[in-house]
C-alpha cells in the first residue's frame, strides 16, 4: 500500500513536470514570439508568415538554393549586385513589405531596417541597452557581429576604454615596417612563381592574402609567440567556417545544444582556441612585457575589476575580434580589391602611376600612403561593393524606440549593409558598377547619405581594426602594383559567398606578370 502511494506521488510529480515543460515550451516557441510579432503588427510592421520552430528559415534556404548555380568562368564582372546574390529573399520581402519588415529565424524575431533615418539612429545609438544579439552571446565562438565580441555592456564599455581608437592607431603606426616586411615576403613568393612559369603565372591569390594578413596580425598581436598566433588563426578560420553553417539555425530552440557533427566540430575548435590563447597569455605573464596588441589587452584586463573568468573571456574574445578585424577582413578585402583592379585595367594603370609617382621607388611610409588619393578611392569603392560584413545586427535589451518604431525587448534589428551600399537612390544610376571616381571628394561627396557607407560599421561601435586594415591594404596593394601587372584568369568564376564575411566562393585566379 505504501509503495503504491509513493508510486502515485512519483507519477503525479512526473505529470506536473511534463506539464510544466509543455507550458514553458509553449511560452517560448509560440506565445512569446507571437506576442512580439503582435506588438510590431500594431505599428503596421508586417512580414512573411513564420512556421512553428523554423520561422522563415525554410523560405530563406529555398531562395538561397535557387541561386547557387555559378556563372561561366572567364567573364569580367561589370555588374556587382552582391545583395541580390547573397540575400534574394530580402529583395523579395522588400518589394512585398517595404524597407521595414519583420521575419523570424526560429523563435528569434528580427526587424529588417533599411530606412535611412532609422538606420542613422540605430548605428549612432550609444546606449548599452542596444547590444549584441543574444544568439551571438550563446555562439561566442561563431565570431558573429562587427567589432565587439564581449559578453555584456559593462565589459563592452571597458573594452572600448582600453582599446580606444587613438591608442590603437598609435600601435598601427608602429607596425608599418612589419606590414612592409610581410608584403615583401609575398612579393618574393610571386616573383619566384612567375619566373618558374616563364614570365606569366596563374595565381589563386586568396591563400596568399590570408598568409600576408595572418603574418602581420600574428606578429602584431602575439609578438615573439607569433608562430603560435598563426596556429590560433588557423583554428579560428576553421571555427568561422563551422559557425557560418549554423547562422540560420541559431534561433531554433535547443539547436545549439544538439551534438550534431557541425556543433561537435565547433565545440572542439572553440575549446582548442581558448586553450591556445590562454597558453600564450600564461607564457607572456612568465616572460614579461612586449609591445604588441596582446599586451594592450592584458594590461586592460589587469587594471579592471573583472573576475578571473571574465578576464579570460575578455582576453579570448578580444583575440577573436583582432582576428576578424585584422586578419580575415583585411585578407578578403584585399582579394576583392585586386579582383576589381584586374577586371578594370584602366584603374589599375591609374593607381600604379600614382604609386610610382608618390613613392619614387621607395617603400611606402605613413606620409606616402596619405597622398595616394586614387588608391584610397579604389579601396573605398571595393569596400562599398564587397563590404566584409554584410549585416549589422543588434538586439533591444529593453523596450526602445528608433524613428517611428517601438522595438520590444528581445527583438533584433538587422541593417543590410550590402543593400545600402548599392542602392541606386543613394549612389546613383551606376550604383552596381565599379566607379572609384565617385569617391574623388571623399565619402561625403560619394553619395547622398554618407552615414549609410559602413564597411567597418559606423558610429560608437565602429570596428576598432579599421585603421589597421586600411594601412595594410594600402601598403600591400601599392607594392603589388609597383611590381606586377595582372588580369583575371579565364578560370575565374565570379561568385560571392557568405561565410560570416563576404568572400569569393571559388577564389580569385589572376594572371600575374612582373613589371
Amino acid at each position: 500500500m505504501e509503495v503504491h502511494t509513493v508510486a502515485k506521488i512519483f507519477i503525479s510529480f512526473a505529470v506536473l513536470g511534463v506539464f510544466g515543460l509543455v507550458v514553458r515550451l509553449y511560452n517560448s516557441l509560440v506565445k512569446q514570439p507571437e506576442k512580439l510579432r503582435s506588438k510590431l503588427r500594431k505599428q503596421g510592421i508586417t512580414g512573411p508568415k513564420p512556421a512553428l520552430l523554423l520561422g522563415n528559415i525554410r523560405e530563406i534556404m529555398k531562395a538561397r538554393n535557387a541561386t547557387v548555380t555559378a556563372p561561366p568562368s572567364g567573364e569580367n564582372p561589370v555588374y556587382h549586385n552582391c545583395g541580390s546574390v547573397l540575400f534574394p529573399f530580402f529583395d523579395q520581402w522588400r518589394k512585398q513589405f517595404g524597407q521595414v519588415f519583420m521575419f523570424s529565424l526560429g523563435n528569434t524575431q528580427i526587424i529588417h531596417v533599411n530606412e535611412p533615418d532609422t538606420v542613422r539612429e540605430i548605428t549612432t545609438c550609444t546606449s548599452l541597452d542596444l547590444g549584441k544579439p543574444e544568439y551571438q552571446h550563446k555562439e561566442r565562438g561563431a565570431l558573429l557581429g562587427q567589432g565587439i565580441l564581449t559578453s555584456n555592456g559593462a565589459v563592452w564599455a571597458h573594452q572600448r576604454k582600453i582599446l580606444a581608437p587613438e591608442l590603437y592607431m598609435e600601435k598601427v603606426k608602429g607596425m608599418m615596417n612589419l606590414i612592409t616586411e610581410s608584403t615583401t615576403t609575398l612579393l618574393n613568393s610571386w616573383k619566384g612563381r612567375i619566373e618558374a612559369a616563364g614570365g606569366l603565372a596563374e595565381i589563386k591569390i586568396d591563400q596568399d592574402m590570408r598568409s600576408f594578413s595572418g603574418d602581420v596580425i600574428s606578429r602584431a598581436c602575439f609578438g615573439s609567440n607569433y608562430s603560435k598566433g598563426e596556429e590560433i588563426f588557423k583554428r579560428l578560420r576553421a571555427l568561422q567556417e563551422a559557425a557560418s553553417k549554423k547562422v540560420l539555425s541559431t534561433g531554433i530552440p535547443g539547436m545549439r545544444h544538439l551534438p550534431t557533427k557541425n556543433n561537435r566540430e565547433a565545440w572542439a575548435l572553440e575549446k582548442e582556441v581558448r586553450r591556445l590563447i590562454l597558453e600564450v597569455v600564461k607564457e607572456r605573464n612568465e616572460v614579461g612585457y612586449e609591445k604588441d596588441l596582446l599586451q594592450m589587452v592584458l594590461e586592460g584586463a589587469k587594471n579592471s575589476d573583472l573576475s578571473q573568468d571574465a578576464i579570460d573571456r575578455f582576453i579570448v574574445d578580444n583575440c577573436k575580434n583582432i582576428y576578424l578585424a585584422g586578419y580575415e577582413t583585411t585578407a578578403v578585402s584585399a582579394t576583392w580589391c585586386l579582383m576589381l583592379l584586374a577586371a578594370n585595367p584602366e584603374w589599375q594603370d591609374r593607381v600604379r602611376a600614382e604609386v610610382l609617382e608618390v613613392c619614387g621607388g621607395q617603400m611606402p611610409d605613413s606620409d606616402m600612403i596619405r597622398k595616394m588619393k586614387q588608391l584610397t578611392m579604389v579601396i573605398n569603392e571595393s569596400l562599398r561593393l564587397y563590404p566584409p560584413v554584410a549585416v549589422v545586427s543588434r538586439e533591444a535589451l529593453k523596450d526602445m524606440k528608433f524613428g517611428d518604431i517601438n522595438v520590444p525587448k528581445g527583438v533584433n534589428l538587422w541593417t543590410l549593409v550590402v543593400t545600402l551600399h548599392t542602392d541606386p537612390e543613394i549612389w546613383g544610376a551606376d550604383s552596381y558598377k565599379f566607379n572609384p571616381g565617385r569617391f574623388a571628394n571623399g565619402i561625403t561627396g560619394a553619395c547622398k547619405l554618407p552615414h549609410l557607407y559602413m564597411p567597418f560599421g559606423v558610429g560608437p561601435r565602429v570596428c576598432l581594426g579599421q585603421n589597421l586594415a586600411m594601412v595594410e591594404l594600402k601598403i600591400l596593394i601599392s607594392l603589388i602594383l609597383s611590381n606586377f601587372s595582372f588580369s583575371l584568369s579565364p578560370n575565374y568564376v565570379h561568385t560571392p559567398a557568405l561565410q560570416l564575411v563576404i568572400e569569393p566562393k571559388y577564389g580569385v585566379d589572376l594572371l600575374v606578370k612582373k613589371l
